[in-house]
């Protein structure tokens, strides 16, 4: 009976030595159960109660589970081997090509099967586990849930806010009764919402931005064509100023059409692979006549050996020339800005992974402590008067943020009074062997 029993618990995964184990514990307490059964028996009832203790004995050794009880199963040892055979080998290949993430879910809440776009969104190696352990929405498992219980077709909205907001539309629909299996198929939203929102914050920005030059060149050319139509002198200023403020107009609305791109697709992660030194490297040559007219020398110190990041190149490039103009900006005249390249180790998720740090420093005035959280705002500068004459527009920083959001990168500014500024962007390495992304859907 044992190695029947043994046999049994076996299917439920246990090894042998534990199966024998847990047969002689089941055994040993069914024996002492039947003992202290049969001795309350014969001291209630004295002599004639020794049939009633055979009895009870039996009954007690019935119950304690010897014979034909079985283990029970916990929620991880639950099989579920037979329920993908709802799923044909065209209708599984079908699946996995989707391009919107989807995922199959049994009756015990278990994660029967993902395809490649979902793993994507959530991670690798989901099968088997509970749905709640890989979707921590509370709308989502209750929409789950309640199509599960009534076989109703369902639909929520919901967004993931890191690493990068995104949203999606959930659908869940019930797709076999016996054994029960439920679809959840997600939409991804951000495209549409980003785009709604960029309407909404250009025409906002542009009305904002664009009110004080257009009404400057508007009035002096209401004073051309009246007080001043015949004063050479005074025509000549007035050109002058007025292509100043449209060249200003014209580096607003490039600005503003660039960080719209780019907040477009900054939940969309970049496929290609770059050479961070030479993106520095172009982007410094760039700006090298710039520098040279106010005497600033720029200095690019790298690491020998450096790999290469996953990025897109313009966007990067975009990067360090916006960093590299602001330190020429508020640097000092006849300084040098310094651009260092390095690599470090770094605790991630799936264990140490290399991570590249390039650093932009100045030695200009500093930045206020106080200034400092603010400096990726749209449209802040810290000094108006300085940042318009020298061609700012107050995006520069904003634009950079959200390359590096998109890079899954991180910035770091440090900066003290009289001391000068650095800017560190931290961005990890390009990896020899792709892995998909884990993320928790909070």
């Amino acid at each position: 009976m044992m190695s029947e029993n043994a046999n049994r618990y076996a299917v439920y995964g246990m090894t042998k030595d534990a199966a024998f184990w847990a047969e002689l514990r089941r055994i040993l307490w069914a024996v002492a159960a039947a003992l202290i059964a049969g001795a309350a028996a014969y001291v209630w009832l004295g002599p004639r109660g020794l049939a009633a203790a055979v009895v009870v004995t039996g009954a007690a050794a019935i119950s304690a589970g010897i014979g034909e009880r079985r283990p029970a199963r916990t929620a991880e040892e639950t099989p579920a081997p037979d329920d993908l055979a709802v799923l044909s080998p065209l209708a599984r290949e079908m699946l996995e090509r989707l391009p919107d993430p989807l995922m199959l879910v049994n009756g015990g809440e278990r994660v029967l099967f993902a395809n490649g776009a979902m793993r994507e969104v959530i991670g690798v190696g989901i099968e088997r586990k509970h749905v709640s352990s890989v979707l921590r929405n509370p709308s989502i498992l209750e929409a789950l849930q309640r199509t599960a219980r009534t076989g109703e077709p369902g639909s929520v909205e919901f967004n993931v806010r890191v690493p990068i907001e995104r949203n999606y539309q959930a659908f869940t629909a019930r797709i076999s009764s016996d054994p029960s299996v439920v679809t959840l198929l997600m939409h991804d939203l951000t495209a549409m919402k980003r785009t709604e929102q960029m309407r909404v914050d250009f025409i906002a920005n542009a009305s904002h931005e664009l009110r004080t030059p257009l009404a400057a060149v508007t009035g002096f050319i209401e004073t051309l064509k009246g007080p001043a139509r015949d004063d050479a002198e005074a025509r000549d200023k007035f050109l002058d100023i007025m292509g100043v403020e449209s060249e200003r107009m014209r580096r607003l609305i490039e600005d503003l059409l660039s960080l719209t791109r780019i907040e477009l697709n900054e939940h969309v992660p970049p496929r290609g692979e770059v050479s961070l030194e030479s993106v520095v490297k172009q982007a410094s040559a760039a700006l090298t006549p710039l520098a040279k007219a106010d005497g600033i020398t720029i200095v690019v110190d790298a690491a020998e050996g450096l790999p290469p990041v996953p990025g897109e190149r313009d966007e990067l490039v975009q990067l360090f020339q916006n960093l590299i103009h602001n330190a020429i900006k508020y640097g000092r005249d006849n300084g040098e800005v310094k651009i260092t390249l390095r690599q470090q180790a770094s605790a991630g998720r799936r264990g140490p992974e290399t991570m590249l740090v390039a650093a932009v420093k100045d030695d200009g005035e500093g930045i206020p402590a106080e200034a400092i959280p603010r400096l990726t705002e749209r449209f802040y500068r810290v000094d108006v008067k300085r940042s318009r004459e020298r061609g700012g527009t107050g995006l520069g920083l904003a634009i950079v943020k959200h390359i590096v959001n998109r890079h899954n990168g991180r910035m770091q500014i440090e900066s003290r009074p009289g001391e000068g500024s650095t800017f560190t962007i931290i961005m990890p390495a390009a990896k020899k062997q792709a892995e998909a992304p884990v993320t928790e859907l909070l």
